[in-house]
């Protein structure tokens, strides 16, 4: 069998499933499993976004599908040469991957068009169900599926009885979008309440401001595509008015495949230090600090993190909560629009 995957997760699930030889041709994102990475590669993005900030990207993508032009590129002499048998795309997302109408015309006499679209946790597991009934690795799939939907049943009931903290993950940083799909889900079962996202439907743009207001004790910097580091680069810059994680998105958040049990794990542990012992997934720690007051005070948070207290004259404690736009260097670019004063 000859199998081409445009699509990162499916790519994961197939080698998972047994079929790295079999995989002929992957796109430019799928860099996971490392043994896919020399693969030959038949779709990619259209445009270059190394270099380009989280803004840019967004605007360059916005223009694109507005003057309905493709973001991503099919290598048609390539895809002709590999003959593949099956080829596994999406239609979930216009700028995630490419999309199977755009494929269709493409595909030779007999090739298989799969396409996976989960939305939910439950979907993403009946998707590696439905890839491995396609490739005949049905009893290999049910094995991978059970196992996913066994880990997230364990966290879920190691902090069902536990006090539920709140929780903002961006899955882009500007402009700041929502959790969306099954993010949400995962958020819930590890035993937080996502402040914006919205279970099964897409992720949407919304602003630090009316994100803060909402007062998340938790903010989670996750963009679709880029991992810790790379958050953390670039958040690099923004100050937060509680505890602030940079996690591996690409790997265990924006992806549909069982590596999302991981994530929930990781999540589970954030919330809830103190219960669920952590998985060794990649997180860094963001600063607290407001970048417009001169002086910082800290204090113990809930989550046994340490915060700051902005000391401004013109933000006193004796408001509690005072917007930091009180504060002389204020500026409305830094998602620190909330201090949680005494």
């Amino acid at each position: 069998m000859r199998i081409c995957s445009f699509l990162p997760s499916a790519t994961e699930i197939i080698v998972e499933l047994g079929f790295l030889d079999d995989l002929v041709g992957v796109s430019a994102e799928c860099r996971w499993p490392q043994e896919v990475v020399g693969k030959p590669v038949v779709t990619g993005a259209r445009f270059d976004s190394a270099g380009l900030g989280d803004l840019a990207i967004d605007e360059t993508v916005r223009a694109a599908v507005a003057e309905g032009r493709q973001l991503y590129a099919v290598d048609e002499r390539l895809l002709d040469e590999l003959a593949p048998d099956v080829i596994v795309t999406q239609d979930l997302c216009t700028v995630c991957a490419v999309s199977s109408s755009e494929v269709r015309g493409l595909c030779g006499p007999g090739t298989e068009l799969i396409s996976l679209d989960p939305r939910t946790l439950d979907e993403v597991a009946e998707s590696v169900l439905t890839l491995g009934s396609a490739l005949g690795a049905a009893a290999r799939a049910a094995e991978i599926a059970a196992r996913m939907r066994r880990t997230i049943a364990d966290v879920a009931a190691t902090v069902s009885e536990l006090e539920r903290r709140s929780v903002f993950f961006a899955e882009w940083i500007d402009p700041p979008f929502t959790a969306g799909h099954w993010l949400p889900e995962m958020i819930a079962l590890a035993g937080g309440d996502d402040v914006l996202g919205n279970a099964g439907h897409p992720s949407h743009e919304t602003t630090w401001d009316e994100a803060l207001r909402l007062e998340p004790e938790l903010v989670i910097v996750g963009p679709c595509g880029f991992d810790e580091r790379q958050a953390a680069a670039r958040a690099a810059g923004l100050a937060w008015p509680c505890r602030a994680v940079a996690v591996d998105g690409d790997s265990y958040y924006s992806r549909p495949s069982p590596r999302l049990a991981d994530g929930v794990r990781q999540l589970a542990h954030l919330l809830h230090p103190e219960v669920v012992p952590d998985p060794g997934l990649p997180a860094l720690e963001l600063s607290s600090l407001c970048v417009s007051c001169a002086e910082m005070r800290p204090v113990a948070g809930k989550l046994g993190q340490t915060y700051y207290l902005c000391r401004s004259d013109l933000v006193a404690e004796k408001y509690p909560r005072q917007p930091v736009s009180a504060c002389p260097g204020y500026s409305p670019r830094r998602p620190h629009h909330l201090a949680e004063h005494a």
